[in-house]
């Protein structure tokens, strides 16, 4: 026979159950993101692998303090080292991943031209796209 307690317990199962699916979706989130970083760096993320360190509340980029997520990672540059990096999330939100020193591959020391493709019309006026950063680091000095 149902009676109250028996139905709390239920709900207790269910919202449990929920937040489970919830936090393993944020685990595959996290994952993504860290998979997407080290493609860009020329880093090899390795076991494939996140694991949740601890969550805690954190300051935001706005400044409000907020449930954090902070997972850990390992990846290797040369392959003979690994090195533990650390990504924090805000619910499905990336606060930033933070990595120790490493060495720099081949692609991070040169990173690919970055060149948008331009319409007809910029081609034949002989447009150019040039990035802010680019251009100051060719002009320091």
């Amino acid at each position: 026979m149902l009676n109250l307690s028996t139905i709390l317990l239920f709900m207790l199962f269910a919202a449990i159950a929920a937040w489970l699916w919830h936090a393993h979706g944020l685990r595959e989130r996290a994952l993504e993101l860290v998979k997407q970083h080290c493609l860009r760096n020329g880093l090899l993320l390795l076991d494939d692998n996140v694991a949740l360190r601890r969550m805690a509340l954190l300051s935001d980029a706005v400044g409000r303090k907020r449930l954090a997520r902070i997972y850990q990672f390992e990846f290797t540059v040369t392959g003979e080292q690994r090195h533990t990096g650390r990504i924090t999330l805000f619910g499905r939100h990336l606060g930033g991943i933070q990595l120790p020193p490493h060495p720099l591959t081949e692609t991070a020391q040169n990173p690919p031209s970055r060149t948008i493709p331009h319409p007809p019309t910029a081609k034949a006026m002989g447009g150019q796209v040039i990035y802010l950063n680019d251009w100051r680091q060719r002009h320091s000095g």
